[in-house]
């Protein structure tokens, strides 16, 4: 598959499904701007990607969660000059804890920080530049979690959903296409990360981080506006968009109680 893009910035994108998709753009020659709080592993992806497929690799550390720090993504966003940006993946975030009653709120307030305010700031910083030069990306990586109420995780992601379809709705007939990539459980840290144990679900639920990206680059590429890789998920969503709101609280409660 051939993209025209020459420059992607991806939000974390130093690890699971951010440096997926810095392999696979890498691969198609795109040159990177990686973003990430890690300077270490910053430079460790620079080094390695740039040596593997001799692309440019800048990297731009900074921590979403404040907001000075992403204004100065969303500047790079912006910049006009000859290493402008055609293609922005909001990826960075991390998982929740389900509980709401008793929250961990400083956590909660980082998760709204990082996975709602940065997306939708850089996303319209995205908007403005991509839209004044005739065209380009956006994708939110938001996921199939969306669909189900397993606490502040799902309504966050759902959020990003939504958010990306009115932001499509806005830009359509720009030439700048929004893509809300939702995957379902995926071979990274991430469950690690979260403290979640995935250790008892069974392997035919996962999806190999590589592929999720390949078949979101194509449906990104075509101006799907949902990318949900692979054909379980997809038929499992669309199973979840018909079911009975009560019959998803209840799924939601017994997947709730499995990790707990």
């Amino acid at each position: 598959m051939s993209l025209p893009i020459r420059r992607a910035l991806i939000t974390g994108g130093t690890s699971g499904i951010g440096a997926a998709f810095a392999r696979a753009l890498a691969a198609r020659g795109v040159d990177l701007v990686l973003v990430a709080r890690d300077s270490s592993r910053l430079a460790r992806a620079q080094q390695e990607l740039s040596s593997a497929y001799g692309v440019r690799v800048e990297t731009l550390p900074a921590d979403l969660a404040d907001r000075d720090q992403v204004e100065t993504v969303a500047a790079r966003i912006e910049d006009t000059g000859t290493s402008g940006v055609d293609m922005v993946i909001n990826n960075a975030g991390f998982g929740l804890p389900g509980e709401l009653v008793t929250p961990d709120q400083a956590l909660h307030d980082r998760a709204f920080e990082v996975m709602i305010r940065s997306v939708m700031v850089l996303s319209a910083a995205a908007a403005r530049q991509l839209r004044a030069n005739g065209g380009g990306i956006i994708i939110n990586v938001s996921s199939t979690a969306g669909w189900i109420t397993t606490g502040n995780y799902s309504a966050i992601k759902s959020w990003t959903t939504v958010y990306s379809e009115a932001l499509a709705n806005q830009l359509r007939g720009t030439g700048v296409t929004v893509t809300a990539l939702a995957p379902g459980w995926v071979h990274t840290e991430f469950h690690d990360r979260a403290g979640v144990d995935a250790s008892k679900l069974p392997e035919a639920v996962f999806v190999d981080a590589d592929r999720l990206v390949a078949e979101c680059l194509r449906d990104a590429a075509a101006g799907k506006i949902i990318s949900v890789p692979t054909p379980q998920w997809a038929a499992a969503i669309q199973i979840a968009r018909h079911a009975p709101r009560a019959g998803i609280r209840w799924l939601s409660r017994k997947l709730s109680s499995a990790r707990e």
